[in-house]
C-alpha cells in the first residue's frame, strides 16, 4: 500500500481550511484517512496558527515510506521554520 501525506479539505465555500492526513494514495481527496496529522488554515492571521502539525506522527509516517504531496512538503518546511 502506497501512503501519501496530503491535504483533506474542510471548512466551507470562501472559508477553506484543511487537515493534513495520511491516506492510501488511491483514495479520493476527501476519502477515508489512516490518520489525521495536523491542520492548515490559510486564512489565519497568526502565522504560527496557520500550520499545526503532530511532528512525531509525521516523522513516523515519513519513516515508514509515506510520500508527502508538494503542498504538504512546503507546509512542513514552513512549520519547521516557525518552530525553530
Amino acid at each position: 500500500m502506497a501512503v501519501r501525506i496530503r491535504l483533506k479539505k474542510t471548512g466551507r465555500r470562501h472559508l477553506p481550511s484543511y487537515r493534513i492526513v495520511a491516506t492510501d494514495a488511491r483514495t479520493k481527496r476527501d476519502g477515508r484517512v489512516l490518520e489525521v496529522l495536523g491542520s492548515y488554515d490559510p486564512l489565519a492571521k497568526d502565522t504560527a496558527k496557520q500550520v499545526v502539525v503532530k511532528s512525531d506522527r509525521v516523522r513516523y509516517w515519513l519513516g515508514v515510506g509515506a510520500q508527502p504531496s508538494d503542498t504538504v512538503a512546503s507546509l512542513l518546511k514552513k512549520a519547521e521554520a516557525a518552530k525553530a
